[in-house]
């Protein structure tokens, strides 16, 4: 007969005595960092579980405000984006393009769907076309989009390439993407020329791809005006039960759980 999966605090507690059982010495402030990041994703798992006891699996503010989500995240951190802070400093801008009118939403790197269907149901006169290389990451976008009403707006589909945003040339096109380094290769509007015409969103990862964000400024830098925009401390009106925790869980539960910082870059094209 199998065991019971462990629970998030047991893992959790185990993880760290394996770890400091295998210091010969003092760690030093890497490896410190490195178990304080385990903790803390630790704690932000449980303040999630908290979050949908109290609320249900419902985005609780920002754009997305009311959209049905998930109870497990396909990467990253769950509960920021449950409470809607989730990349809180993108809702400016995304709002201006929306305002401007869209005809449809390329989202690559779609996870399970945050942006691709929260922005179905922002604009409904949009198709979202969301692609991710991960089979369980579709499968969950899929569902989301089902549970939200938008499956017939929603395309879900795998690997997107460079040369295919010539398929939509012509179109009033947002253009999303979060691909852990990968934006490098996907956006080449040498490939494309479409993009020239298209705004833009991209979370850049020099940590993963060095040199990405100074890569595509010069990229487009000729067709785009550009906006880097950085992360920045968050402030959000909470439910009631998290005002009633400490400032460390309150902290915990915005953090996002990035190791290093991951600008984007908001790119609009050019006024003729």
């Amino acid at each position: 007969m199998s065991k019971p999966p462990m629970s998030e605090t047991a893992s959790a507690s185990l993880w760290v005595k394996q770890r400091v059982d295998a210091w010969k010495a003092a760690p030093d402030v890497a490896e410190m960092n490195e178990v304080l990041r385990r903790m803390g994703r630790w704690r932000s798992r449980l303040l999630a579980k908290t979050y949908i006891a109290q609320e249900g699996e419902i985005v609780w503010s920002g754009p997305f405000k009311g959209m049905a989500y998930v109870g497990a995240a396909t990467e990253g951190a769950l509960i920021p984006r449950l409470l809607g802070t989730y990349e809180s400093e993108l809702h400016p801008h995304i709002a201006a393009v929306l305002a401007e009118g869209v005809d449809c939403v390329i989202d690559v790197g779609c996870a399970e769907g945050y942006y691709a269907v929260g922005l179905a149901r922002l604009a409904p006169q949009a198709t979202v076309y969301a692609h991710d290389i991960d089979e369980a990451a579709r499968e969950a976008c899929t569902e989301l989009a089902a549970r939200n009403g938008v499956s017939e707006r929603v395309i879900v589909g795998g690997e997107f390439k460079p040369t295919d945003f010539e398929g939509f040339e012509g179109k009033r096109c947002l253009v999303l993407v979060d691909t852990e380094g990968a934006e490098v290769d996907i956006l080449q509007p040498a490939l494309s020329p479409a993009l020239g015409r298209m705004t833009l969103v991209v979370e850049t990862h020099d940590l993963y791809r060095p040199g990405a964000l100074q890569t595509l400024m010069e990229r487009f830098s000729p067709t785009h005006d550009i906006v880097r925009v950085d992360q920045a401390p968050k402030s959000f009106d909470m439910p009631e039960w998290l005002k009633a925790l400490p400032h460390l869980d309150q902290l915990l539960a915005a953090w996002e759980w990035r190791a290093q910082p991951t600008p984007w870059l908001v790119m609009r094209p050019k006024s003729a």
